[in-house]
């Protein structure tokens, strides 16, 4: 009976010592060539993939940013973190920079997408994201971009909303939202989708009714002055609102009415309180 017994335990060490020494061997295994990961921030792209090889690391450029603290090359952040601890072969992501921003954006609203691309490819900007939204008229015309034209960016890519054919016979769409734009862009947008376009400017400005005059004979009428229009001008602010509202259905043809936001005047000149808006249709 004791002889079975020490058989048992014998057994029994043997199999543990068997699972601790597989267990040490695992652990080295998986940690005995890990590596840390070195700081690329500041480094060139030669120096960064000169530096990855020696570590035994996968250096990936991902991603380009504008920069005014970076010169242009070097590299800005990196995924996994300096520090870390990696198993050899590890794909290391780094962002890089592209120095100070020194393009210009330029308007590509109304244009059709292969015209949009080259005018981006000339400004060394790149196409990003391309959206498409149904409206009547010509299909792959630039309804909107972002960022608008002569805005800072900090990658070079544009993304653009570009117009589709109808899927059905109806002339219907969502109207798109014009808040934010200048008068160029809405004006283009609008056109590309079929739609007539006007903004409201400055309100007409009447000339005072005449007071009554004592020294008239009874029975003698006075006359009204007619009001006397201002000629408006291209408002130079962005659009504050628009009717339809973005998200309503619209129809080819129909109109919609966009107002701007302009400076407040220190001395604004006499209004007369019946005096319309004066709407003016795009060109």
């Amino acid at each position: 009976m004791m002889r079975i017994v020490r058989i048992v335990l014998g057994g029994l060490l043997m199999f543990i010592v068997m699972v601790v020494a597989a267990v040490l061997t695992l652990r080295i295994a998986l940690h005995g060539h890990e590596i840390t990961v070195p700081n690329f921030a500041g480094m060139t792209a030669a120096e960064a993939s000169d530096e990855a090889l020696q570590q035994g690391l996968d250096l990936t450029i991902e991603n380009k940013f504008y920069s005014t603290t970076v010169p242009a090359g070097r590299m800005l952040s990196q995924a996994p973190a300096p520090g870390s601890r990696v198993r050899h072969g590890w794909q290391v992501r780094v962002t890089q920079s592209l120095g100070p921003q020194q393009v210009t954006i330029p308007d590509v609203t109304g244009e059709p997408v292969r015209e949009a691309t080259m005018d981006l490819r000339r400004n060394s900007l790149d196409l990003a994201t391309v959206s498409h939204l149904e409206a009547p008229g010509e299909a792959d015309l630039v309804l909107a971009q972002t960022p608008p034209p002569n805005a800072g960016l900090d990658q070079p890519r544009v993304s653009l909303l570009l117009s589709s054919a109808a899927a059905g016979a109806s002339s219907a769409f969502v109207m798109p939202s014009f808040v934010g734009m200048t008068y160029s862009q809405a004006n283009h947008a609008g056109m590309a989708l079929g739609l007539r376009v006007y903004y409201i400017a400055d309100q007409v400005q009447a000339a005072p009714a005449p007071q009554a005059d004592s020294t008239l004979p009874p029975g003698a009428s006075t006359f009204q002055i007619a009001p006397v229009p201002i000629a408006p001008s291209t408002p130079g602010g962005p659009v504050t609102s628009q009717k339809p509202e973005a998200g309503s259905r619209v129809f080819k043809g129909e109109t919609v009415r966009i107002t701007f936001g302009h400076p407040a005047s220190a001395n604004p000149a006499p209004q007369s309180p019946s005096a319309p808006s004066t709407i003016v249709p795009n060109q």
